[in-house]
């Protein structure tokens, strides 16, 4: 397993030593986050679907806990060895590394979009106002009301556990770290 572009040397050095079934596989960029509002789940969608995520989601649980998935499509999956026997050419494994390595590239692509996308729709989302150590407007977060009463609650009862609603909202961490 490795996040680094693949060489053709390093994939027969693995064939050479595998002696049970080998494949050779590329998975996208997968990305989960636990929403507190539907909003926001759906804003993070639309943002992961014009990014190229295509097979994002949301998925609402029994307990009203809001799931968005960001998941891409290019996925490469290729049996190439069985029980130690290679059942491909040398030619064919070199375009498959080729192939992947696109893939690669094209998800780190996405990726960056989805960086910008969410950048830019957290920047529209906080008003206008203070003006920040860069010299750039900004003004406290969007969800310092949620903050506030999630403050609220912990100092009426600091001793409870976590429940499931306390799970940390990405905008609200995004909005932190814009307002820092």
């Amino acid at each position: 397993v490795t996040h680094d572009p693949c060489v053709k040397g390093d994939v027969m050095t693995a064939l050479e030593k595998a002696t049970g079934d080998v494949v050779f596989k590329f998975e996208p960029f997968v990305l989960h986050v636990m929403c507190q509002e539907l909003q926001d789940a759906q804003l993070l969608h639309s943002i992961a679907v014009d990014s190229g995520f295509r097979n994002s989601g949301i998925t609402v649980g029994r307990g009203g806990k809001i799931m968005m998935a960001v998941r891409g499509t290019h996925c490469l999956e290729v049996p190439l060895s069985h029980k130690g026997r290679l059942m491909v050419s040398e030619e064919y494994i070199e375009f498959l590394v080729h192939v992947a390595n696109q893939k690669m590239d094209e998800n780190i692509r996405r990726i960056e979009r989805f960086h910008r996308g969410l950048e830019l729709a957290l920047e529209a989302a906080v008003p206008a106002g203070t003006v920040s150590s860069e010299g750039r407007e900004r003004s406290h977060p969007v969800y310092v009301h949620r903050r506030k009463r999630r403050l609220a609650r912990e100092q009426a009862n600091p001793s409870r556990e976590l429940e499931p609603q306390d799970d940390i909202n990405i905008f609200d961490l995004f909005a932190e770290i814009m307002v820092d």
